[in-house]
């Protein structure tokens, strides 16, 4: 038996009788080349059909309806964790304002500048005096201080903070809360009064900066340094070595060091318990 050659492949043809329930039969004959063109013509016509199905009909969702819910969880899954980081930050939020003693200093800190009639001032008046500055844990070392070094005996005063001769004294009416020291940088800053750190840290505004407790209601304040040597919650005796001035924070003009003291929620000016 002779193998098949490719010519006369080409010549044959296919022969196609329906049976059909008629007297009569016909027979189709359809060769290699007429079954090809039938062929690719069909499959062009649905490919056809196919494209304009999935570009104007919604039936392309059906098809990749797989991927579709893969998306889908993809999307609910971000969200859950959009909500998880929210909470999150709530909850961080939440923590870092149950100190309120430092929520308001950082308030009182947010600016050289803040107008005397600021609603701040009622604010503070209206939280207890032993919750906002320590809470129970400061109360019993408070009634310490008050024993032995601020009472009415030895009145309050403080030094000065640095070296350097005032380039900017207080002014409220101008909106100046504090004293300017003139001092380069890197000059040492020392404590004004013995007390307990409530802010070490840097502000855009202020730089690095250092606000601390001390008795009877007042808060010393001390901005644009270069170096900051002591940390939150330090207990710091007058005199003590804290920071390095500096010129940071963007009311910064220059190597200064700004000084505020404030009293029962007001700004004062700090010449009144400086001594030389």
């Amino acid at each position: 038996m002779s193998p098949l050659k490719l010519k006369d492949i080409k010549k044959s043809s296919l022969y196609v009788t329906p049976n059909l329930p008629v007297i009569q039969t016909k027979r189709y004959k359809f060769n290699l080349n007429s079954i090809l063109s039938i062929f690719f013509g069909y499959t062009a016509f649905i490919i056809i059909i196919v494209v304009t199905l999935l570009a104007l009909t919604p039936l392309k969702e059906l098809i990749f309806i797989l991927e579709n819910e893969k998306l889908t969880l993809q999307s609910e899954r971000i969200k859950e964790l959009e909500t998880e980081v929210i909470l999150l930050s709530r909850t961080l939020n939440k923590i870092s304002s149950s100190n309120r003693k430092l929520n308001f200093a950082m308030i009182l800190a947010g600016t050289d500048s803040l107008d005397s009639t600021a609603a701040i001032y009622d604010s503070l008046k209206s939280v207890d005096d032993d919750e906002r500055f320590g809470g129970s844990i400061l109360i019993p070392l408070r009634k310490l201080l008050n024993k032995y070094i601020c009472n009415d005996e030895n009145p309050k005063f403080m030094i000065r903070p640095t070296s350097g001769i005032i380039i900017n004294s207080f002014n409220i009416d101008q909106g100046h809360m504090g004293i300017d020291y003139g001092v380069k940088e890197g000059t040492p800053l020392y404590a004004s009064m013995g007390g307990l750190v409530i802010f070490s840290g840097y502000k855009d505004d202020d730089g690095f900066m250092i606000m601390m407790q001390h008795d009877d209601n007042i808060i010393t304040v001390y901005k644009h340094c270069s170096s900051l040597l002591k940390k939150n919650r330090d207990y710091i005796s007058q005199g003590e070595l804290i920071a390095l001035s500096g010129g940071t924070g963007t009311n910064s003009k220059g190597d200064h060091l700004h000084f505020e003291v404030w009293e029962n929620g007001k700004v004062i000016d700090p010449l009144k318990y400086l001594i030389n």
